[in-house]
């Protein structure tokens, strides 16, 4: 009786992590439906398993960077200058697909009442220099608080430090880059658990009618994320490499969109994509430092989200824009994003600064951005996954042109 009970349980921890996650989405919406009570309890589930990866995602960051560089021959030519061009390239890309969507539906909005507690960037130098303070914040703080630029800093200074060390002190953090790694792995197989209460919370507690007004700003938003995803990103990739870019793509998208989609964090989703990469044989010292850094600057959701909203904003109230203006304000906007990075919805705290450059008053841009945390269930979602995914996409681009083809 219990080795015939066993077996289904058996073969189902024999699936892949994809079709447990799957899994674990369908139970979640079921639940949902069937008993919404239940659904919100098991959001635990969700919650246990986001707080998880993005405790350990900063002491993993630190480690590998500084395991990397700290190992790294001094003959070895550093790869991370093209993931960086790749980066920005994909990020302005992004910002020209949303303002071409944006101009041929215009898309206007029901202005809605404002949540009193946001606060957003003022302008763009102050955004600047709390980006500089990250840099230079205290190495445990930042360890604490997630704040990955501090982070990344703090772990080159000391990588390039232990270049000159013994081979034994080397050791030491490569092994412990790997003690983490082993960490991280375990957390990740409990990721359809996590999605399970993810999933049956969002259904039970927002469900998807309320949706239903927002329908045309959703579909240009999701329209210009395919775009990117489908479309621009393996052009991309096939200008870097010469190949078929859509069996990396597709795997990206499939182990590190799907995750990012449910967690809509890309600081939660940094060891996924860790993990992926290794999963992929790239080469560690790339990865190591353009995955996290990539979390912070590749914003291509980011540049959609902001460039959609503000100017449906602007169709909303009337005013007048050249395209040239709105790739020109659109792109000053969407390269401070990386000082809301990291955190959900993130990207939409970025919405007054650039309805400001159109001069909309800040009291309208903030019911913008009421409007954001309403679709957020949807938008955030995609852009998160968008953003994650694209991180890997890149990052086996550049070390598959250097000739480390990825194993997909």
């Amino acid at each position: 009786m219990t080795s015939t009970v066993s077996r289904p349980w058996q073969k189902l921890l024999q699936l892949g992590l994809v079709p447990q996650i799957i899994i674990g989405i369908l139970l979640g919406v079921l639940v949902a439906v069937v008993s919404p009570e239940l659904a919100k309890n098991l959001s635990l589930l969700g919650t246990l398993f986001v707080k998880a990866l993005k405790a350990i995602a900063p002491l993993l960051v630190f480690v590998l960077v500084a395991s990397a560089i700290a190992n790294k021959q001094a003959s070895e030519n550093g790869g991370i200058k093209p993931v960086l061009v790749l980066y920005l390239f994909g990020t302005f890309l992004a910002a020209v697909v949303a303002v071409l969507l944006s101009f041929i539906f215009p898309t206007t909005l029901v202005l809605t009442a404002v949540p009193e507690t946001i606060a957003a960037p003022e302008g763009i130098s102050e955004v600047l220099k709390a980006l500089l303070l990250q840099v230079v914040d205290n190495p445990i703080n930042a360890l604490i608080t997630g704040n990955y630029i501090g982070v990344l800093a703090w772990a080159v200074g000391l990588g390039l430090a232990l270049q000159h060390a013994s081979k034994s002190t080397k050791l030491v953090f490569f092994d412990l880059s790997h003690g983490v790694s082993s960490l991280v792995r375990f957390i990740i197989r409990l990721a359809p658990f996590g999605i399970l209460g993810l999933v049956a919370d969002t259904v039970a507690t927002t469900g998807f009618a309320a949706l239903a007004s927002y329908g045309q700003l959703i579909g240009v938003l999701l329209g210009a994320m395919a775009i990117i995803a489908f479309v621009v990103n393996p052009l991309l990739v096939f200008a870097k490499t010469g190949s078929n870019p859509y069996p990396l793509v597709f795997t990206c998208l499939r182990e590190s969109g799907v995750t990012a989609f449910f967690t809509r964090s890309s600081a939660a989703n940094i060891p996924v994509n860790l993990q992926l990469c290794e999963k992929l044989k790239l080469n560690e010292e790339i990865y190591g430092v353009s995955i996290p850094l990539g979390a912070t600057i590749n914003m291509a959701g980011a540049a959609i989200t902001i460039t959609v909203l503000t100017l449906a904003t602007v169709h909303t109230l009337g005013i007048e824009v050249d395209f040239a203006s709105a790739i020109l304000l659109s792109m000053i906007a969407t390269v401070s994003a990386c000082g809301a990075s990291g955190v959900a919805g993130g990207s939409l705290l970025l919405i007054p600064l650039a309805c400001s450059l159109f001069g909309i008053p800040n009291e309208v841009a903030m019911q913008v951005v009421a409007t954001g945390f309403i679709i957020g269930v949807i938008q955030d979602s995609a852009e998160t996954a968008l953003n994650s995914s694209t991180d890997v996409v890149f990052t086996a681009a550049v070390c598959q042109s250097s000739g480390q083809s990825p194993r997909l």
